[in-house]
């Protein structure tokens, strides 16, 4: 199944976004991409070769934050609890999905949820 060329657009930013963070690695437990920082996922990025819908999983402890990521198209909470926690699944295939741009400052804020004190101090520095 082929991704649309704008979702995979916007994955590829996101993605590219997360591994620019202090301390983030790029891991693939479950078969599927995840950006890491302190042995911790701070952003569930799926997999880009159109197996399976792409979307990004997100922590977002902001209540407008997380409220606006659940209007989104076919956004919910993820799966296995981790939704009662916070993590706000939200696909990219679907028409109205959040810019790019969106997504990374989810990003981030999910970023500073998980990365210890000494790594957001230097996101902060640049």
């Amino acid at each position: 199944m082929a991704v649309p060329k704008n979702a995979l657009k916007k994955w590829e930013k996101v993605r590219a976004f997360s591994l620019g963070m202090p301390g983030a690695v790029e891991e693939f437990p479950w078969g599927e991409s995840v950006a890491k920082v302190n042995k911790k996922v701070f952003v569930f990025l799926g997999v880009a070769d159109g197996s399976y819908p792409l979307g990004v999983t997100v922590k977002l402890t902001d209540d407008e934050a997380h409220a606006h990521a659940l209007t989104c198209p076919g956004a919910e909470p993820a799966g296995y609890g981790l939704g009662k926690a916070g993590w706000v699944r939200v696909p990219l295939e679907e028409k109205g999905a959040p810019a790019a741009e969106l997504l990374c400052d989810w990003v981030e804020e999910s970023y500073r949820v998980i990365a210890p004190k000494r790594l957001t101090a230097e996101l902060d520095g640049r």
